[in-house]
């Protein structure tokens, strides 16, 4: 009398050992790449906030040229946007290259991730050409 034997099949599984080195790579990357995110995320922050203040410092610069105030010594202020606030100096020297010239200097400081950063914008104005009331110097 014949009795019936199970056929040994190939079956498809991982083995412990293939399960646990599975897990020692996901315990070593998961926190790499959440790190990484986290990173990129400040980084991101310190961008925005940059971009802001060079839009202050080109305002700044822009308004005291146009109002014609650029040359009357060093003023300060505060600009708050989207509830952050960002200092800002502008001076004038003479420029070197040329002495008709002036350089003024706007520079705008600003915190982000409790590190405080700045943002120089400078540009080149002629104080023979500054308009008074309606006629000119």
């Amino acid at each position: 009398m014949k009795f019936a034997t199970r056929k040994n099949k190939n079956c498809a599984a991982f083995t412990l050992a293939e399960v646990l080195a599975a897990l020692l790579f996901l315990a070593i990357v998961v926190p790499t790449a959440v790190e990484a995110l986290h990173i990129a995320s400040l980084a991101g922050e310190v961008a925005a906030r940059k971009g802001a203040a060079a839009r202050v410092a080109d305002r700044v610069l822009n308004e005291s040229l146009v109002m014609t105030n650029w040359n009357s010594g060093t003023q300060n202020g505060t600009v708050t946007e989207n509830g952050i606030e960002y200092r800002w100096t502008r001076s004038s020297a003479g420029w070197p290259a040329q002495s008709a010239l002036s350089m003024v200097t706007t520079v705008v400081k600003y915190s982000a991730q409790g590190k405080e950063y700045s943002v120089t914008l400078n540009t080149l104005a002629n104080p023979a050409t500054q308009v008074t009331g309606m006629g000119s110097q």
